[in-house]
């Protein structure tokens, strides 16, 4: 894969972006449509996803791709994109302005390339496998924290499906009373970002998609941060639990999770 590639991606995602911000002035609650329990989507999610696909067929046309709104048949293949256009719909619905897009390319189950963007900060979190991970240009590095007792956490909560509720809710307790605090931004793609730029030490979450996690995943990894499921799989793309940190506060984490899951 040419490096290259890296720079016209984050220039597609950063003109989606933009798009999907100008639509926030308009946007209407008649605009709302339900999948399913809690699970919002609108024109915006549909149509940044349409052209995110469109742009990316061009950057590299033998890719496949994976996406949230489906708006495009998945067909297995060597390369693969794993796009959620909207990433936080939620917090877009509601103006809450944390929302992103996450875009990652994937060749034989390894994620080479990821970009999430944030309109609203137009910050721009990239990485390439082998070359570090960004912020706008610059290197980010996971934080410094040394141990869970000062570290930051993030987690989502489940709303969609409630199974596993009872272990979550003890685990959350045990970080509640054990940590510097908890965020709960409604964004995976963000708190990932998060964790690799060294803004969180940690972060928790059940019921995930793969195009949640897929380009923090790289992001983590490539910015020294540790990254699995629960029980420290690497097999996790789509088993729907993840755990990322910094190496200190993820191994931590990691016991802590082991005597409720």
């Amino acid at each position: 894969m040419d490096a290259a590639l890296l720079p016209e991606v984050d220039k597609l995602v950063r003109e989606t972006g933009e798009w999907i911000l100008s639509q926030q002035a308009v946007f209407t609650d008649s605009d709302i449509e339900e999948k399913s329990l809690n699970n919002l989507v609108s024109y915006v999610d549909k149509t940044a996803e349409k052209k995110l696909v469109e742009g990316l067929r061009v950057l590299w046309p033998q890719a496949a791709f994976l996406t949230e709104e489906g708006t495009v048949h998945y067909q297995p293949a060597e390369w693969e994109w794993i796009i959620d256009p909207l990433d936080g719909t939620t917090n877009f619905l509601h103006q809450i302005p944390v929302y992103c897009i996450s875009v990652a390319l994937r060749r034989n189950q390894e994620i080479v390339l990821g970009v999430i963007y944030d309109p609203n900060r137009r910050e721009s979190f990239t990485a390439l496998s082998g070359r570090g991970a960004h912020l706008n240009g610059k290197p980010i590095r996971v934080s410094t924290t040394p141990s869970l007792q000062s570290a930051l956490i993030a987690t989502g909560f489940p709303h969609r499906n409630f199974e596993g509720m009872d272990a979550y809710i003890r685990s959350l307790e045990y970080f509640f009373y054990r940590t510097r605090g908890l965020r709960r931004m409604g964004a995976a793609a963000i708190d990932l970002a998060y964790i690799a730029c060294g803004r969180m030490d940690g972060f928790f979450e059940l019921k995930l998609n793969p195009w949640d996690i897929a380009a923090g995943v790289l992001l983590i990894r490539e910015a020294g941060g540790m990254i699995s499921d629960f029980g420290g799989s690497d097999d996790f793309l789509f088993k729907s639990e993840l755990l990322a940190g910094n190496p200190a506060v993820y191994l931590e984490m990691k016991e802590v999770l082991a005597k409720y899951f």
